[in-house]
């Protein structure tokens, strides 16, 4: 028989338990704020239980009582400038790291006598979830997306697991800091079966960052069990498999939450993070609203009365008698008193009419603002001097495309410490898989972030480093097709971020990749990712088709304070073109496209390498045929004074693009242009484009599915036709 070691585990797995001792070094004035804030977040909730029974609140509402005082532990051990974000369940999060922040300045004593500052926090959040105008995000975020950057929440969410990658990237930006700062990432027990966390694990222990996962294990997802999710249900077992320290604790003690948290923060805060925190709680309702789980037939009645009875903020009071620091008139004074808050905030938000409880009319955000706050506005960009080729002062060469790609962003490195760039294989390979990081990670190792095979992690880490607005990530992604794996992160948070706060946030990240349609690589790492993109309106999309543009168009995009995905082609990489030789510090800006050939007969929308096939078939066939490159490509960015004058000259309209039409991107373009130019047509648009399959590998499969010159003729031959 085989021999069989035991394999020691070198990592700090803990139990943490408060003592007596613990409760009396806390002390007496800080374990009151500590009790103050669990019964402000209790009565907050309990009204708002109320308002969604008289159908005041609009959406899901997904209570935390049972919750709330293990946050107020955890929350207890942080700063201003430490930030948190949470998930969907996250009213008690966002109040406990809010309450703390403006009782940095505003302690109260046990009387109930509440500042300003924390009646004004209630008022605003409870205005929030209710989708107001005086919420933190305007109404716009409501229950599940709560957001305050004073405070130092950069955002709940509403994708489970959603915001952990997010908090990665937070985390990353507080340790480039180096100023000490804490993130804390609080979920639940469904999310520690979602692929993003497992990879955020990773990503936070390869990179040491300051980031504590704290997660809320009450038990269930919804109705399902943590035994009918997992086999090994204790969820702090998830780190030790990363080599995380992690601590479990009775959530329903909030002292023994605090004990850990300490613990927690010494590691962190020491460049030794990052660390799991769990806490055993209990949802003492349904996944969302005022009733029990048990009116659904998933839990005992038994279950829920004996959680229930270890209520934390009952046991802090019990406790705190027993030292003899309160007394129970005392404590139900305070109780009083959170309850008054919490109603006096609802008084204000909502109007009675024969008995009728309604929202104040005029607190309802106006919907005329409903699209507002979907990108910038470019302000951002308004100080910049743009060129173009033709007037650009200064000298050009031929020069390879990749070349110009490369010795831009070196440029860019040494005029902004902000920037960094992240993906995989960006450190070597003499500058990644095709050469566009040549130069950075010599010269800055520190700025080039190679990443694991983990791209919902590290897209997702680069959105949180966007949050905080401190650095600027510039992400490599391989190839287009594997934004589908990151799929959440690229649309559900990046693109909807800086809408869903209320413009509260900006999202300064470039993404870029390749397009490599007929090399071979098959459907999987073909994709031509404009058309997906331009369906999310928070994206900018350029797809530059030389190098000269490739510069300037970069440029700005790193000057951006919106997403932007600028895309590449394989195929133009080892082009030699004219480019800039000793002056990459010029600018093209965003939304403006080029006419790269004038005509008479037809115009030509097209971008990528399309333009110069396109160029060559014309030149070749002698065909009379008006070209537009239209380099941004989102909705927002496309140049309809540049596109509307050339119609209005053919009164012909070709869209060009080379990949498959079942996700392509030339739909957009011909219904705006059917909606805004119909009178100046005298053909129906024509479009070119490829098959409805994705190129596969075969290589006459592969080419009969894209366009190439051939293609174009004949599209431009029917053209032609059209007109007799």
């Amino acid at each position: 028989m085989a021999k069989a070691t035991n394999i020691p585990i070198d990592v700090k797995w803990l139990q943490i338990t408060a003592t007596n001792a613990d409760w009396k070094k806390i002390g007496k004035s800080e374990c009151i704020k500590m009790l103050t804030h669990l019964h402000i977040i209790r009565a907050f909730e309990e009204t708002l239980s109320g308002l969604n029974n008289n159908g005041l609140i609009h959406g899901p509402l997904h209570l935390s009582i049972g919750h709330d005082g293990a946050v107020v532990g955890a929350m207890s051990e942080l700063g201003t400038d430490d930030l948190v974000n949470g998930s969907h369940r996250g009213h008690h999060v966002f109040l406990a790291k809010a309450l703390n922040h403006v009782h940095e300045k505003n302690l109260e004593s046990s009387t109930g006598e509440f500042s300003p500052a924390v009646r004004d926090t209630v008022y605003r959040t409870m205005a929030e979830i209710m989708g107001l105008q005086p919420g933190y995000s305007g109404g716009r975020g409501g229950s599940m997306h709560l957001r305050w950057k004073e405070a130092g929440v950069i955002g709940t969410n509403a994708i489970v697991g959603g915001g952990v990658p997010t908090a990665a990237g937070a985390a990353w930006s507080q340790q480039r800091d180096g100023k000490g700062k804490v993130v804390l990432t609080a979920f639940g027990d469904g999310s520690c079966h979602i692929g993003n966390v497992l990879e955020t694990f990773n990503l936070a222990a390869l990179y040491d960052l300051p980031l504590c996962f704290y997660i809320e294990n009450n038990g269930y997802a919804v109705s399902t069990t943590v035994a009918e999710q997992a086999r090994e249900t204790r969820m702090s077992a998830r780190g030790i498999g990363f080599g995380i320290p992690s601590f479990k604790v009775d959530g329903m003690d909030p002292i023994s939450v605090r004990m850990a948290m300490q613990q927690v923060n010494e590691l962190l805060r020491n460049g030794q993070g990052p660390a799991v925190l769990e806490v055993d709680v209990y949802r003492f309702y349904h996944h969302s609203g005022g009733v029990k789980g048990s009116a659904f037939g998933y839990r005992e009645k038994e279950e829920e009365r004996e959680w229930i009875a270890r209520d934390p903020l009952r046991f802090m009071e019990a406790k705190m008698i027993n030292l003899g620091w309160l007394n129970q008139d005392e404590c139900d004074a305070i109780g009083t008193a959170a309850a008054e808050l919490t109603a006096d905030a609802a008084e204000k938000l909502t109007v009675t009419h024969n008995g009728t409880r309604a929202i104040r009319e005029e607190l309802w955000p106006d919907p005329s603002t409903c699209d507002d706050s979907l990108r910038s506005n470019l302000e951002e960009l308004e100080h910049l001097n743009y060129v173009e080729q033709e007037n650009f002062i200064g000298e050009l060469a031929p020069t390879k495309f990749i070349t110009s790609i490369a010795k831009n962003m070196v440029r860019r490195f040494d005029t902004d410490e902000r920037l960094f760039v992240l993906g995989e294989d960006v450190h070597k390979l003499i500058g990644g898989t095709n050469g566009a990081t040549k130069g950075i990670p010599e010269r800055w190792p520190d700025r080039c972030v190679p990443t694991p095979i983990a791209e919902h992690g590290f897209v997702g880490l680069a959105g949180g480093v966007a949050v905080t607005g401190k650095y600027r990530p510039v992400v490599e992604l391989m190839y287009p097709d594997f934004g589908l794996v990151a799929a959440d992160q690229l649309f559900n948070q990046i693109a909807k971020a800086r809408h869903m706060f209320g413009g509260t946030i900006k999202m300064p990240l470039v993404l870029r990749t390749k397009v490599a349609i007929g090399t071979g690589y098959g459907s999987q790492h073909s994709m031509d990712p404009a058309g997906l993109f331009s369906m999310w309106p928070g994206w900018r999309i350029v797809a530059p088709s030389n190098p000269f543009d490739y510069v300037g168009l970069m440029n700005s995009a790193l000057l951006c304070e919106d997403p932007v995905l600028v895309i590449e082609s394989v195929e133009l990489y080892n082009k030699v073109m004219p480019a800039a030789v000793d002056n990459d510090d010029y600018f093209i800006a965003l939304g403006s496209a080029k006419v790269v050939r004038e005509g008479a007969k037809f115009t030509v929308l097209t971008y990528l390498n399309m333009v110069g096939r396109a160029l060559d078939v014309c030149e070749e066939h002698g065909i009379d045929a008006e070209i537009i490159d239209l380099r941004s490509l989102d909705r927002a960015g496309l140049d309809w004074e540049t596109i509307g004058a050339s119609i209005e000259k053919t009164n012909h309209v070709i869209v060009l693009e080379q990949g498959c039409v079942t996700n392509s991107y030339g739909g957009l373009v011909v219904e705006e242009i059917q909606k805004r130019y119909f009178d100046h047509l005298d053909h129906p648009v024509r479009r070119i484009h490829g098959g409805e399959a994705s190129p596969v590998v075969s290589k006459p499969l592969e080419r009969a599915a894209f366009v190439g010159a051939e293609e174009i003729l004949n599209g431009f031959e029917q053209a032609l036709a059209d007109q007799g």
